[in-house]
């Protein structure tokens, strides 16, 4: 299961989502320069809630709040993976 998300504008930016090793599920962001982060999703939902989040996120000028903002609305919980 691994899904993935390019900015429509132009930009670098990328949103995935991916299954760990253990079968759990992640969410990985990279701006295309310098910037890698990575999330565990804690809540049980299906892939495709957060695909939509993921989407309409990836589009917006400032990914990583707009992230924030989409996750919260849908009660998606999440933890940084360091």
């Amino acid at each position: 299961m691994q899904k993935t998300y390019h900015s429509s504008s132009g930009g670098f930016d990328f949103l995935g989502l991916r299954q760990n090793r253990g079968g759990g599920v992640e969410i990985v962001y990279d701006d295309g320069v310098a910037r890698r982060m990575v999330w565990r999703v804690r809540s049980s939902v299906h892939d495709g809630v957060i695909g939509e989040a993921l989407r309409h996120a990836v589009n917006q000028s400032r990914v990583v709040p707009a992230l924030y903002a989409e996750l919260k609305k849908r009660a998606i919980a999440v933890e940084s993976v360091v």
